[in-house]
């Protein structure tokens, strides 16, 4: 059987124009055909056409193309994406033959920060209007990706104040030692080394300084890192300790689309829920019906802000999440008189209040002898001074959340959670391999992350509405503008 051998040097080896370089049904044409159908001035991007000396810009059009569908594909560092435009057909095509270098690339993404968050935004409107989106019911979820710093850069405090010391001592050496050689007027040094040396201690005092008020910005750091002063230290779900950035999701249950997103630098979130669903019923216009979270999400204060709003929050407790077996003469086995504000136990004994303390109200038998000559004492506690029961400020509220959980239905959407949430980090983590951010400070990895959940949105759309082709057609009749949307 013979073999087909490729011939490099044929004249018909590409079609005579760049649009004949994709087909009709390739992807890259429907990124195309949403952003073409943007208004680009309303999103903030100003098409200057007035003649000016230089070299002309780049078309910001093509630009913010380049970005969304290299970030579509885990194409995301500068110099790749330079790579790509000059080798990949698909990019040769969307940019129309243009070959930007890497630090025009990097330079359009840094100021136009606010643009890529709009369109994440604009593309989360024209779901929403073309019926890919309901707002009924919002998922929330966090994950952590990695920040582009080592955790070895982290110190606390001390370690800074100690550093600056030492270059101070550094600094006033290297002046000392230059005032020597002048007056000796001899070769015993280089005054060009020692003028470098003083130049960089200098630059590195002044980072030292500015690490050290970035203390006074962030209470709650207990570490800065170096490298990256917005990241902090926390732990992934594998229990490693890397800095990083603690990414929330929210999304909507009819096709797993994303309704927003946000990057925080708390560890964990127990108070992000209400912020992150009141962001993603901000850009739906409207209060959604069923707000659902895992267990992370357990706190009952920051829950009682959505509550409020007839919002039917479904969120385990940390106790329904472990699956954990009541135990003998737990808090639900002593009947609590709301009149009286007081406990009695199963023997019919009084636990009164004794004080609170952080959200939390106690109540404690008067007479220890009480519990003492009681026949389940041992079992329903071992303390000198007698059972003691602590409630929550918001108990009410916590027991409403559980018994909600507990619903049928509200199990049936607690269930559907895994795959229309923890999907979304399951395809930017695994399939793109954006595990690690490759911008610093929280506003480098906040426009990483918009670019990353267009991306993903625009993937699900293609599918959704059965192809490019359809979803061109879509888009072209029924995109929203911003000056409607307000």
């Amino acid at each position: 059987m013979g073999y087909r051998y490729g011939n490099r040097i044929q004249k018909t080896f590409l079609p005579c124009s760049i649009e004949e370089y994709v087909s009709d049904d390739a992807p890259v044409r429907a990124y195309n055909a949403f952003i073409d159908e943007l208004d680009i001035e309303e999103l903030g991007l100003v098409i200057d056409c007035c003649e000016r000396v230089g070299s002309p810009r780049y078309d910001p059009k093509a630009m913010l193309k380049l970005f969304i569908y290299g970030y579509s594909y885990g194409v995301r560092s500068s110099r790749k994406l330079e790579r790509e435009v000059n080798y990949n057909l698909s990019f040769i095509w969307l940019m129309g033959g243009l070959k930007p270098d890497h630090k025009t690339i990097a330079e359009f993404r840094r100021n136009n920060i606010e643009v890529i968050k709009k369109t994440l935004k604009l593309c989360v409107r024209l779901c929403i209007k073309l019926d890919l989106i309901d707002g009924n019911i919002l998922f929330v979820d966090g994950t952590k990706i990695y920040a582009n710093a080592s955790k070895k850069r982290s110190h606390d405090k001390r370690y800074y104040e100690k550093r600056l010391v030492e270059i101070d001592e550094r600094i006033e050496k290297i002046l000392e030692e230059s005032e020597v050689i002048d007056e000796r007027e001899k070769q015993l040094g280089s005054l060009v080394k020692m003028s470098k040396e003083y130049r960089d201690s200098k630059r590195l005092k002044e980072k030292i300084e500015n690490i050290l008020k970035e203390f006074d910005k962030k209470p709650d750091y207990k570490e800065i890192n170096e490298t990256d002063t917005d990241a902090k230290i926390m732990r992934d779900k594998n229990k490693r300790f890397e800095a990083g950035y603690n990414v929330q999701a929210v999304t909507d249950d009819k096709h797993g689309l994303i309704v927003s997103v946000d990057v925080v630098s708390e560890g964990n979130d127990v108070k992000q829920f209400s912020r992150q669903i009141e962001k993603a019923n901000e850009i739906l216009c409207r209060d959604c019906k069923v707000a659902c979270g895992d267990a992370g999400y357990a706190n009952t204060a920051d829950i009682e802000k959505i509550d409020v709003k007839n919002i039917k929050v479904i969120v385990p407790s940390q106790r329904q999440a472990l699956h954990a077996e009541a135990k003998p003469f737990n808090k639900q086995e002593f009947r609590y008189d709301k009149e009286k504000d007081c406990y009695y136990c199963p023997e019919g004994n009084i636990l009164r209040f004794d004080g609170r303390d952080k959200g939390k109200r106690h109540y404690l038998i008067r007479k220890a002898e009480t519990c003492y000559e009681c026949k389940d004492y041992g079992v329903c506690t071992k303390a000198k001074k007698g059972r003691k029961i602590v409630r929550l400020e918001k108990e009410v509220l916590r027991e409403k959340i559980e018994a909600q959980y507990k619903e049928k239905e509200s199990q049936e959407i607690y269930k559907r959670r895994k795959y229309r949430v923890e999907g979304v980090f399951g395809h930017i983590k695994e399939n793109l391999q954006a595990r690690r951010f490759l911008l610093r400070g929280k506003t480098g990895v906040r426009v990483e992350t918009f670019l990353l959940s267009t991306g993903f949105n625009i993937v699900k759309m293609i599918k959704i509405l059965g192809g490019v082709v359809n979803f061109i057609r879509k888009v072209k009749v029924k995109i929203p503008r911003l000056a409607v949307i307000g």
